[in-house]
This record gives C-alpha cells, structure tokens and sequence, in this order.
C-alpha cells in the first residue's frame, strides 16, 4: 500500500496538495486525531487481495487543527511501525510567514491558532509546535514561490515510480535575488559564468532561447562546468539510491534566475534523462522581473 501523510502549516497549501493527489487515484481522509491511525491503516493495509477495502493509495492529512496531533503522531506512526509495517511518506509543506499572512489576508480566513493570538503570533506558534514533525518528514516543500502547477509537479515527481532508479531528480533554476530554495539537496552557484544581462541584445531572452546557449558555450568554463556537474551527479546518484533516497532536489542559481541557472539546468535535466534518471525541471524565476514579460517592451 502506498502511504502518505500529509502535513505542515496551515495556509501552506495542503488542501491543493490532497486535491492533486485525489485526482492521482490516492484515497484521501482528513484531520483525523492521530490514535486511530494505526487502527485504520491496518485496516485499509489488510483490505489488499480481495479482503476489506482494498485501497493501495492513502492519504491521511494530518495538522494543527486536530490538537491532539501533536501530542500523539509520534505514538500513532511507532505503532505503525510495529504493528503494521507497512512503509509510508510524510510529506510537509510550508512557506514563509510573510507568505501566509499575504495568503491568509487574501482569503479572510481564521488561522486554527488565531482565537487568542495575532495572525503573527499564531504562525510564529504553529511553526514552532511543528518543528518535530517537520525533523521526521520524508519530503519538505516550500510553497512560497511556487505556483499550483509546480506543486504538483512537485508531488508528482514524489508519487510516481521509477522503474529504472526508484528516484527521482527534480532540478530547479532560481535566482539568489529573490531567496535560495530551502528545501535543496545540493545547490549551485553558477554566478561565475558570464552574465547574458550585460549584452544588450540578450538581455531580455532567457536561458531557454539558443541565443543564449551560443553566447554561453562560447566560453571554456561552461563546457568544462557541465562536463563535471554531469560527471558529479552521476557518480553521487547511485550511491544516493544505494542509501535509500526517494527524490533528489538540485538547486542551480544565477543572480536573476533567467540566463544562466535556466542553461544550466536544461543542460544537466538533458544528460540526465539521457541517462535513465528521471528528472523533473522547474524554473522559479524566470519570470519574476516584470521587464522580461514581453521582449519587444
């Protein structure tokens, strides 16, 4: 059976996050009080071969509201652990306080917190009560910067099974202007390489235009660089599959996110997939500079 919970903080994006994965065919329950967990994954665990329910996907989603969360997860997933065996996913989501308050401002909803505290306070409190089950998640994903879209790209990466590696590499171009990622496994600064900003009539193209790619690999250090990030990253990801890994996270960023980190990733998500990994690219900010949105402007 596959197994996930679903957690993190409120206003993070869970209730998108257990939609896409109810339209992946996944059974989904939400804020149910952490003792009855085990007795219930039992018996959806015991329901495969025809006896009970026989649901193979499930998703239990698991947060503040339920008080009695916090206090009893950890008990809920050693019994698990003990009495059912099934293995299972605890995926957290989470963004910056900054975020939620814009989120939670916009919708005019009540944070679960907000009875006696500010909106604030109550984030700031609820981050804090979280920090133990954010230490024993599987996967954690900051949803800050991130559109629907590459959130579900996100959790599709998390969700499907590779048949060749059993993981998955998901890479993501960014820039550090706006933030480095806080969810990366290996992160790579390619400020080094010549900027494409500087030259006035590539300036408003992206890492995605062969302009780009001409005026990059006409430099020595680009071709070397990605010859060793590539040689690098196919030595490390068998031994990362060897230790279990389920989904690798390669940051790459320039200044902006648009020129360089875009080729670089493209060319790495290339020799990757050439290789039989899969791999999912996302390009956070190739669009964040409001001057890129039209080239002819």
């Amino acid at each position: 059976m596959e197994l996930i919970f679903l957690t993190g903080m409120s206003g993070a994006g869970k209730s998108q996050a257990a939609d896409f994965l109810e339209d992946q065919g996944f059974f989904c329950i939400d804020n149910l009080p952490p003792m009855i967990l085990p007795e219930l994954v039992k018996t959806f665990y015991k329901g495969q071969g025809g006896e009970g329910f026989g649901i193979e996907k499930l998703v239990f989603v698991v947060d503040i509201r339920s008080r009695e969360f916090l206090k009893g997860f950890g008990a809920a997933l050693k019994k698990i652990d003990e009495e059912v065996g099934c293995s299972y996913r605890i995926i957290f989501l989470e963004a910056a306080d900054d975020v939620l308050v814009k989120r939670y401002r916009q919708s005019r909803r009540k944070h679960p917190l907000g009875k006696d505290l500010s909106l604030t306070d109550a984030i700031s409190s609820e981050r804090k009560l979280l920090l133990g089950i954010r230490a024993r998640a599987t996967n954690v994903i900051d949803t800050s910067m991130m559109a629907l879209p590459a959130l579900r790209d996100e959790l599709l990466s998390m969700i499907e099974d590779d048949a060749l590696t059993g993981m998955s590499v998901f890479i993501e171009s960014f820039g550090f202007k706006y933030g480095m990622p806080v969810d990366c496994d290996n992160v790579l600064d390619v400020r080094f390489l010549p900027n494409p900003f500087y030259v006035p009539e590539l300036k408003l193209m992206s890492g995605l235009d062969e302009e780009i790619a001409q005026y990059l690999e006409h430099f020595e250090e680009t071709t070397l660089f990605k010859e060793k990030i590539v040689d690098f990253f196919k030595f490390c990801i068998p031994l990362y599959i060897k230790e279990g890994k389920g989904r690798l996270h390669i940051g790459i960023g320039c200044t902006g996110g648009r020129h360089r980190s875009v080729y670089i990733a493209e060319c790495l998500n290339k020799s990757l997939a050439e290789a039989g990994y899969k791999t999912i690219i996302h390009h956070r900010d190739i669009d964040k500079d409001p001057r890129y949105h039209k080239k002819d402007e």
